[in-house]
């Protein structure tokens, strides 16, 4: 009786492990539950965001001009004694912090931004071309990793529920998701891929091949287009009478 229950287990587990087989054969990796993805690359991230601040004319940053980036290694440095290595669900309380860290980058570097343009529409923004050009492309490119952040902190509920695959319905439509032949089965959106999002949405003003689908993903890609525009508009244009 106990080897026919045995061998019952077996073929069991043997069952089982087809199953979950098939299913990762006819289920792609972004809606199904998989491990969370590996941390260096938000964390570089982040961590080029603040040293960029850091950089920045302390004129521009809320005072005095270290509190804000302090704050974010601190914040950073929870994350990563919570999740080390991968970007995994363990409480709703991690979620929160990552948000945090994301809200006091975004206001650190849009303070900067409102006082270059106030500099800039003033005329107080400085008399010499190349410092202009830097720290208007330091504030630039800060909020290209803003965006991304924010990107993938709320595409599908953020990268902790993306993992469990619980919600199906994207708000960003990546080219995997439409053609899946075109890439390996294990493929799901990683921040890379929110990053090169925020990046040409930066540069060319408009979606390329990553589609918002979600209002709140419009919304938020026209924030980031004006921003952009703005800042990259004012700076060159002051640049260019300064040159003159």
């Amino acid at each position: 009786m106990t080897e026919e229950t045995g061998d019952a287990e077996n073929r069991l587990a043997r069952i089982e492990r087809m199953l979950a087989s098939r299913e990762r054969d006819l289920v792609p990796a972004w809606q199904r539950a998989t491990r969370g993805e590996p941390r260096w690359a938000v964390t570089a991230a982040i961590l080029v965001a603040v040293a960029l601040q850091l950089m920045l004319p302390h004129r521009l940053a809320l005072q005095p001009f270290w509190a804000l980036p302090v704050l974010e290694l601190v914040l950073l440095a929870g994350l990563i004694a919570a999740n080390p290595r991968r970007v995994e669900p363990r409480t709703r309380r991690l979620r929160w912090l990552g948000l945090g860290l994301i809200c006091v980058i975004s206001l650190a570097n849009g303070l900067a931004a409102i006082r270059l343009v106030a500099d800039l529409v003033s005329g107080t923004a400085g008399a010499d071309a190349v410092p202009l050009l830097l720290t208007g492309g330091g504030i630039w490119l800060t909020n290209v990793i803003v965006f991304a952040l924010w990107y993938w902190e709320w595409d599908r509920g953020g990268p902790m529920a993306r993992a469990l695959g619980r919600q199906q319905h994207v708000d960003f439509l990546f080219v995997q998701m439409q053609s899946p032949e075109t890439a390996p089965p294990d493929w799901e959106p990683a921040f890379l891929d929110y990053l090169y999002l925020s990046f040409t949405n930066s540069t060319a003003f408009s979606p390329t091949d990553v589609m918002p689908l979600s209002r709140w993903a419009k919304m938020l890609m026209m924030l980031q287009s004006s921003v952009s525009l703005v800042t990259v508009v004012l700076v060159v244009a002051r640049a260019v009478n300064i040159l003159k």
